[in-house]
């Protein structure tokens, strides 16, 4: 892990919202590397103009959800690994590293990682690059619909990485950072437990439908609420070289205080629009503050702890041993919906 000898109290976050280049209508692995690496070249210049407007105390950027690939749209998990997943120490994570590193900043982004303790998988990791290249964090999407887990290799998972690592808080010199993917912001117990480790600021990487009062938009205010902390949200500007319409998952890329106060919001279309202040100083001023708004310092874990042990709905390790193929996914989820249907929970 870096050492950081000088904490950064105050400085300035971009959820950088770029148009996502799917490689899914690629011939084969070499094709999709190209378009991945024209992506990556589009984001160095990108990222390039974006600093040199917003200003030298840009120090963290964050990237949409799968940025550089898109989604599997019917691929084999064995295709969609071939095609699209990135090494742990690829030359995609060099191509990125290096733009931390010219720029002197933390790029945050999430993209389809192979791991060699699970050949055959593979999963959407959330990754934090440091200034000096190092990638300092990576945390793996607990809970997808159609991409394997961590959760669906739970007990070899835990004994690859432990709990720090499923849940993994990058202790930096501009804060305490911590990933959430996707729709991941609409389950309160990942961030909670990312808290509980000490995040400051979520990095949510994410590629949704853009409106008003969408689930997702009263989610990330509550996430920041209820655990006094930052959440940088980069939306997709669309997704380019599929069937569906391109503006489907495109704008709203926004930061949000620990107030759960709107710092700045972008609309639709590529834009380096929505940065913001991030103020590590107010923020830990907050948390340690007495009082009724004090959310964080009030909880009673012990109270729910009983209730959770005793609960089983998704199961895990559903894939620790045998192969799948994607209708494993919706097939688990159905059996679940029954049992807990016959319980008489739902």
């Amino acid at each position: 892990m870096a050492v950081y000898p000088d904490n950064i109290e105050s400085f300035r976050a971009l959820a950088l919202q770029v148009t996502c280049h799917a490689v899914n209508q690629a011939g084969d692995r070499q094709e999709a590397r190209s378009l991945m690496h024209n992506s990556i070249n589009r984001l160095a210049q990108q990222i390039a103009a974006s600093i040199a407007f917003i200003g030298l105390d840009c120090r963290l950027i964050v990237l949409p959800e799968y940025f550089l690939t898109g989604f599997p749209r019917g691929e084999s998990l064995a295709m969609w690994a071939e095609k699209a997943c990135l090494e742990i120490d690829g030359a995609e994570y060099e191509a990125l590293g290096n733009i931390a590193q010219k720029h002197r900043i933390f790029l945050a982004g999430n993209a389809y990682e192979l791991d060699p303790n699970f050949p055959g998988l593979y999963f959407q990791t959330c990754f934090v690059i440091d200034p000096s290249g190092e990638v300092v964090l990576r945390y793996r999407r607990l809970n997808s619909m159609f991409a394997p887990t961590p959760h669906d290799v739970w007990d070899k998972y835990l004994d690859c990485y432990g709990l720090d690592g499923v849940f993994p808080v990058a202790k930096t010199a501009i804060g305490n950072l911590a990933a959430l993917a996707s729709e991941e912001i609409l389950y309160p117990e990942v961030a909670r437990c990312l808290a509980m480790r000490g995040a400051e600021i979520f990095l949510h990487s994410t590629s949704e439908i853009y409106g008003n009062f969408t689930p997702k938009d009263a989610a990330k205010i509550s996430r920041a609420v209820e655990n006094t902390a930052y959440v940088v949200s980069a939306n997709t500007a669309g997704i380019a070289n599929i069937p569906i319409p391109e503006a489907s998952a495109d704008g709203g890329s926004k930061i949000i205080d620990y107030r759960g106060i709107v710092l700045a919001q972008t609309a639709t279309g590529e834009s380096m629009s929505a940065f913001a202040e991030i103020d590590l100083a107010a923020l830990r001023r907050d948390r340690r503050r007495p009082g009724l708004n004090n959310l964080l310092s009030r909880q009673r874990f012990e109270l729910y702890a009983d209730s959770y042990r005793q609960s089983h709905f998704y199961p895990a390790n559903t894939m620790l041993e045998t192969e799948v193929d994607r209708k494993h996914f919706i097939q688990t989820q159905q059996a679940t919906i029954e049992r807990l249907a016959k319980l008489g929970v739902i």
